[in-house]
């Protein structure tokens, strides 16, 4: 809110060129916060799927999850009033392959009831085809 209290201050005193520089600042801070919500959705995402393919089965839950993160995801990613997207097909690439490392240590946890470390569930399933499936999920 401060930050909306300084913009003012900078358009009353005709300062324009701290008042844009602010106006930045704060588009790259909303940025980050739907990039960092896109990538706690994504852990969900890939946590579900991981353990869709380390037990070759899904339940209803499972499935709604999926369906409910990437869902969450696109909403997330979507300008609203500007149009187009906060993070490309790359980027969310990126965010994907970022956020695998914390689901398949969650999903160690859940999977086979925890008998497997996060290794040795990694070793169980194929990484490359698990992103791209949550990619696809998330695109469509």
């Amino acid at each position: 809110m401060e930050e909306l209290t300084l913009l003012r201050q900078y358009i009353e005193t005709e300062n324009y060129g701290d008042a844009l520089a602010l106006i930045e600042e704060m588009e790259e801070m909303s940025k980050e916060d739907k990039l960092n919500k896109i990538y706690s959705y994504g852990v969900i995402l890939l946590l579900h799927l991981i353990k869709q393919a380390a037990e070759n089965r899904t339940t209803r839950s499972w499935d709604f999850s999926i369906y409910n993160a990437a869902k969450a995801m696109q909403r997330t990613n979507k300008r609203r009033k500007a149009g187009g997207v906060y993070a490309n097909r790359e980027e969310l690439t990126e965010i994907l392959e970022d956020a695998f490392d914390t689901a398949i240590r969650k999903a160690a946890l859940e999977a086979f009831e925890g008998k497997y470390s996060a290794i040795e569930l990694e070793a169980q399933v194929n990484k490359n085809e698990i992103l791209a499936a949550a990619l696809d999920q998330v695109m469509n």
